[in-house]
């Protein structure tokens, strides 16, 4: 327990819980817009950031914000257009920031050993400035994904029904999409940029084993994030004193057990969920005839949900399953 004592893993656990917290809040609307694999290429882009940092002796941090969120725009750009070449374009970008920031690094007389503490993390040697930027930029982070969850959900969803609601959709768009770069500056010193969008996808993938609505699965996967980064961080300190165990695969590592648990758990819910009845069962008091002068008119055109019910069908209007029975319709 006097490992927990240290300053640099005092500042480590610190780093990764608000890593753990920031990162599965993005990933949860990139999932829901299938665009789980964004983080991943922001942080190639976000590599020539951290070599414009090393160059310029500015912070690295800061610069691979910058670079990352110019990036983000970029790619969202690019999404929305949707040209056939759209992919082709998108891997130009990411491999050329991933190349730009190998050269950049070389020609900052920078090793290739300095670069790897951001590829793949190096969260024990954080300093404590590059912890409070890490705390600040996850809460900003978080309080924008739970703060404007209704809107960000609605875009994700379904956009079109996001205009018609008079919401600025390519505003939003733009903004998850920098809100994805920043978590990728903030996850590049806990998990490294080359695994980052393990940490954004894989809990939320995990919550949605176990959850059924948005704001459930939002939750838990924030908590999943929190428990696979001060999990790995744990295990990878303690193994350290019998071999070199890297925090940022063991917490990714962390992180797919975590789904390889909760996935088979998840086909059972579904399972027992598609068994249940469409309707539970109705008991004589709970049965009402509508009037003879239904306001509306059932049919295969109607527009309400048409449920099969032994020899004829029902249909389900106003909350209330609506069943033909002679010249007027039963209502339960």
């Amino acid at each position: 327990m006097e490992l927990f004592t240290l300053e640099f893993m005092q500042r480590a656990l610190l780093a990764a819980f608000f890593t753990g917290l920031a990162a599965p809040a993005v990933g949860t609307y990139l999932v829901q817009r299938r665009l789980a694999l964004m983080g991943d290429g922001l942080g190639h882009v976000a590599v020539t950031g951290v070599a414009l940092g090393l160059l310029t002796g500015t912070s690295p941090t800061w610069t691979a914000v910058a670079v990352a969120a110019l990036g983000a725009v970029v790619i969202e750009v690019i999404r929305e257009r949707g040209h056939t070449n759209g992919d082709v374009a998108l891997a130009l970008l990411f491999y050329g920031g991933l190349a730009g920031g190998v050269l950049l690094t070389g020609l900052a007389g920078q090793s290739a050993t300095r670069l790897q503490e951001y590829l793949f993390g190096s969260i024990t040697t954080i300093s404590a400035t590059d912890v409070w930027v890490t705390i600040a930029l996850a809460a900003v982070v978080v309080l924008i994904c739970v703060g404007l969850a209704p809107q960000l959900f609605a875009v994700s969803q379904d956009q079109e029904f996001a205009k018609v609601a008079g919401l600025r959709v390519r505003a939003y768009n733009v903004l998850v999409a920098v809100l994805a770069a920043v978590s990728v500056t903030v996850a590049m010193r806990t998990v490294g940029l080359l695994l980052v969008s393990a940490l954004m996808v894989v809990p939320v993938a995990t919550a949605q084993q176990v959850t059924r609505s948005f704001r459930s699965t939002l939750g838990t996967a924030m908590g999943l994030g929190v428990v696979a980064s001060l999990g790995g961080l744990v295990i990878s300190a303690f193994a350290s004193f019998h071999a070199r165990v890297a925090p940022g695969p063991t917490i990714v590592l962390l992180a797919l057990a975590g789904f390889s648990l909760a996935w088979p758990l998840g086909v059972f819910l579904r399972s027992r969920q598609r068994l249940r009845a469409p309707f539970p069962a109705i008991g004589p008091d709970e049965h009402e005839i509508a009037c003879d002068t239904h306001p509306h008119e059932h049919g295969p055109d109607c527009g309400h949900v048409a449920v099969r019910h032994g020899d004829h069908v029902d249909y389900v209007h106003d909350g209330h399953r609506h069943a033909p029975h002679g010249k007027h319709y039963d209502e339960h």
